[in-house]
């Protein structure tokens, strides 16, 4: 999970909102929604950090807070976001992010700067994901359910390369690795505008420990 900064939302949303009779379901331009909700995140799921794509078949409009009980925000910016379609039809046990989530609570929102989503979030040698937090380490298993085993081998690669390039730059040197090359590789996963490789926020959070050890 990274942190989302959030842009400006579609002029249609705007123009929407000061409508009479105004709610989610008749508003039509969706397609603007979406596509603002992909740029921001940078083509990345909201909770699993999976790709998505602008199109309804492609990815879903997240609530975070649902809007059967926080009605008053459905149709307010920051409070919507992009998901993946997480197992969409198929048994409960094997959905994740916004279809396990339903209508169910999050402590933390990753589109809140208050929120600090980053320094939150840890992953453990195997592709586990964690937090220190007692409820929101239970929310991550049980309502986003982002250790089912394809979201866990996904990371485990990521953090398998990113361990490989360590060792090779340490090899290369034939000594330890300079902070200013720890600091280039992050940000190279990072900088520029466009699509981020999935789950690439695993990378940086492990170069991000390192560097606070340095």
């Amino acid at each position: 999970m990274r942190a989302i900064a959030k842009g400006p939302e579609p002029a249609s949303l705007t123009v929407h909102r000061q409508t009479d009779h105004r709610d989610y379901d008749n508003y039509a331009d969706k397609d603007a929604l979406r596509h603002a909700l992909v740029t921001e995140q940078r083509g990345l799921c909201c909770y699993c950090m999976g790709r998505i794509q602008n199109g309804p078949m492609t990815m879903k409009i997240e609530h975070w807070h649902c809007r059967s009980r926080y009605p008053d925000e459905e149709l307010t910016y920051r409070n919507l976001l992009g998901a993946c379609l997480g197992g969409n039809g198929q048994p409960r046990r094997l959905q994740h992010c916004d279809t396990r989530k339903g209508d169910q609570d999050l402590r933390f929102n990753p589109a809140d700067p208050a929120h600090h989503i980053e320094t939150r979030i840890r992953y453990e040698v195997d592709g586990s994901i964690r937090a220190d937090d007692e409820e929101f380490d239970q929310q991550l298993e049980g309502v986003l359910n982002l250790n089912l085993p394809f979201l866990k081998n996904n990371r485990k690669g990521i953090l398998d390369a990113i361990l490989d390039w360590w060792r090779s730059e340490k090899g290369r040197l034939r000594g330890p690795v300079p902070r200013g090359r720890f600091e280039r590789e992050r940000d190279r996963r990072v900088d520029g505008v466009g699509d981020l490789d999935p789950y690439c926020q695993v990378a940086v959070w492990w170069l991000e420990q390192r560097l606070a050890r340095m």
